[in-house]
């Protein structure tokens, strides 16, 4: 099997440590591997597959050579992206960026995988409550064309880093020893409360996630008429990001017929048995791939609504799987520079 030469930029942060983690399970053939990261984290060492790398400090010259490189996010991808792509190298990149360039494909490979080779030279992950949601709207759209979307998420706090993960941790440790505790991660404290804020406001008091929501998802799917409105909140949960959504079609579909649709859909798993209090949670989504859907149910208030419940780890198929499985759509489609 041919073997590609990838560079990981970002690699000591939590996207990036999920990045490794997923390419070494999903066997992708690496022939070099470069571990990149800021001047900071510069000289650390990292295991992969049983050997030591060192991270390197980013720069537009370690480009050279790298056939796939892999942006974690942050500041990174507007600096060094559009160098990586000169020099060769097929950029996927987890930052907002270059989302909304018409010339960047936005893909999630169960949803819209042809899009990649639409590319010159980088293509563009998803936000991660975005992926999560347009893997559950894709069957239900193909099959009776979504006319509107009113979503509600629940985001984990590693949706904003480790240190959001270590701030919730070090927070509830202080709180259950009866200490006060203060907020820097977040505007508030997060351990044992909920924060309807995440990014920062903007248009008609709307934030930057709820926005991504809305215009990331039409892109996806292609289809601008998709009226989309959305309220992001942040929640205490360590992993795994959940969605209350709710759909209305251009034609009738039962419970029934939604079930089967996202049954058979690639990268879903329906849980959904009421009757044995069945249904996804972040608790036993963490560490897996596939979004789980649940309490499929018809909108009693209109005539032709659906109400679903979407859970996926925001870190694997949110950001690093679906990264790691558009690495893999380049190498099928032989889509390099």
């Amino acid at each position: 099997m041919k073997k590609f030469n990838v560079a990981v930029v970002g690699a000591t942060g939590a996207v990036g440590q999920e990045l490794l983690k997923i390419l070494k399970e999903r066997n992708f053939p690496i022939g070099q591997l470069k571990l990149l990261a800021t001047e900071r984290s510069a000289g650390k060492k990292i295991e992969y597959n049983g050997t030591e790398y060192i991270v390197e400090n980013t720069t537009a010259e370690a480009f050279e050579g790298v056939d796939i490189a892999l942006f974690a996010g942050g500041s990174a991808s507007k600096d060094f992206a559009r160098e990586a792509a000169n020099r060769g190298a097929v950029v996927v990149d987890n930052s907002s960026a270059f989302r909304m360039d018409p010339d960047v494909p936005l893909v999630v490979p169960e949803v819209n995988p042809e899009d990649v080779k639409l590319h010159k030279g980088i293509i563009a992950n998803p936000n991660c409550s975005t992926i999560i949601m347009v893997v559950a709207l894709k069957p239900v759209h193909d099959a009776a064309k979504i006319k509107r979307v009113v979503v509600s998420t629940y985001q984990a706090v590693s949706g904003a880093g480790k240190e959001a993960i270590d701030e919730l941790a070090a927070q509830v440790k202080l709180l259950s020893e009866g200490n006060d505790v203060s907020a820097e991660v977040f505007p508030y404290q997060i351990a044992y409360n909920l924060i309807p804020h995440i990014d920062v406001f903007s248009d008609l008091d709307y934030t930057k996630e709820e926005w991504k929501m809305v215009n990331e998802t039409k892109k996806i799917l292609h289809d601008e008429s998709i009226q989309i409105t959305a309220t992001t909140v942040r929640v205490p949960i360590f992993r795994s990001h959940s969605e209350s959504v709710n759909i209305e079609t251009e034609r009738k579909v039962s419970a029934t017929e939604a079930k089967e649709l996202l049954a058979s859909a690639p990268g879903v798993i329906v849980q959904d048995k009421p009757e044995k209090k069945e249904y996804p949670m972040p608790l036993y989504t963490s560490d897996r791939d596939e979004v789980f859907i649940g309490r499929i149910r018809e909108d009693n208030s209109i005539a032709n609504g659906l109400n679903l419940w979407v859970v996926a780890d925001q870190l694997r198929k949110g950001a690093a799987t679906n990264a790691v499985q558009i690495a893999e759509l380049i190498v099928k489609y032989n889509c390099f520079l």
